[in-house]
């Protein structure tokens, strides 16, 4: 059973420290603050503390003397680049950084469940991993460096959550399988001879070139992929030009391609690049094609989900745990699910009354902190779940 006066005792903590972070934001690969916020709080529960985990990564350990399985817990921790455009006693301290999706949350909440483990250490059979992870939003991630760092070697499961504004508050979602999709990059230079507006039959017009591709990449969905397979082609930039009367010389095309499967992933990179090519040969310019693949799609375990099912209605009610659809957007917990079974889960943040409406990645973004309850809950539920049956 859940020890209601320790979470009324922890919970304005947990406020407090997600307004520190909401404060004090460092984006992808600079967290040096924030882990050192996040060693010292962990220190301060009694745990074991490794520091500089695959970059800026923390962990707490916690064993219990009796045997059990290795169960990680992770949260993220960095920032974005965006200016916050709240106004709110935690607004952002730092010029054009904010918490713009949540992670100030996550990592909140993971303490508090460090906390709650601390507290009844006698409950705990093996060993918990309270993971802290940087770098979620920027290519390569985060994740890749703290599992080469060895931050699940020898671990059985692994359990993480969203905070998540689409969802009202007091609500939880997730599916087995595919949830998130594989998030690739890509930037094509388009290079033709500049000249005169004047003159156009002595160039070769990079600007149209540029701008027949774009209209090209929008049919791979349409025309080439399987209707049943989601996938998502979009482009971000086109840059060219410089003046009204000036033929341009250069354009420079940059998108995100989105999808679920591999098969799907390797025909939308095969198609992007000879349409490059051949579009480009057709206006008489030369083109080159650079190709990020990103995070892979983050496929839940089936087994590990069917215990959130169980589990979450402990904490939310049944009617409040919903079958989550497919998400376009990507996340690197993706990396932890392809070596340890486990479960991503969306934990509903939204509430208009406390204007925490606007979606994730928007300068006014802001979450009602009530899900914070909720979501470290619902993690130290997930644990015991697992404990009991293991």
């Amino acid at each position: 059973m859940m020890k209601e006066a320790f979470w009324e005792q922890w919970f304005p903590r947990m406020v407090e420290w997600r307004r520190h972070l909401h404060m004090n934001p460092e984006v992808s690969f600079h967290e040096k603050e924030t882990s050192r916020f996040v060693a010292d709080r962990l220190r301060e529960l009694g745990l074991e503390v490794k520091t500089d985990v695959g970059g800026h990564g923390v962990i707490g350990i916690l064993r219990g003397d009796k045997r059990g399985k290795t169960i990680v817990l992770r949260a993220d921790m960095d920032a974005l680049p965006i200016e916050d455009g709240k106004s709110c006693e935690y607004k952002s301290r730092v010029p054009g950084v904010m918490h713009a999706c949540g992670h100030d949350g996550h990592t909140s909440m993971l303490l508090g469940a460090a906390a709650y483990y601390s507290t009844y250490r006698e409950e705990l059979p093996g060993e918990i991993r309270f993971m802290f992870q940087p770098a979620e939003e920027v290519c390569p991630g985060g994740a890749i460096e703290m599992i080469k760092d060895g931050a699940i070697e020898g671990a059985d499961v692994v359990y993480g959550l969203h905070l998540w504004t689409p969802l009202p508050v007091g609500t939880a979602a997730s599916a087995p399988g595919p949830l998130m999709a594989a998030a690739d990059e890509f930037f094509i230079d388009i290079t033709g001879r500049g000249g005169h507006g004047g003159m156009p039959h002595v160039t070769a017009d990079a600007l149209v070139a540029g701008a027949a591709l774009v209209m090209q990449l929008q049919t791979i969905v349409s025309r080439t992929v399987d209707p049943l397979q989601p996938a998502v082609v979009t482009i971000g930039t086109m840059q060219a030009g410089t003046a009204q009367n000036v033929i341009a010389s250069s354009c420079r095309i940059t998108g995100t391609v989105r999808t679920f499967d591999e098969a799907t992933r390797t025909l939308i990179r095969e198609r992007i690049e000879m349409m490059a090519r051949t579009v480009s040969e057709t206006y008489g310019t030369e083109s080159s094609v650079r190709y990020l693949i990103g995070y892979p799609a983050l496929v839940n375990d089936e087994q590990e989900t069917a215990r959130f099912f169980r589990t979450a209605p402990k904490v939310f009610g049944d009617e409040f745990v919903q079958l989550s659809p497919k998400l376009m957007p990507a996340e690197d917990f993706a990396y932890y699910l392809q070596e340890l079974p486990g479960c991503f889960m969306f934990v509903g943040a939204g509430n208009p009354q406390k204007e925490a409406v606007y979606p994730h990645h928007h300068p006014m973004f802001d979450f009602d902190e009530e899900a914070m309850r909720y979501g470290v809950r619902l993690l130290v539920e997930m644990v015991s779940s697992c404990r009991e049956e293991g």
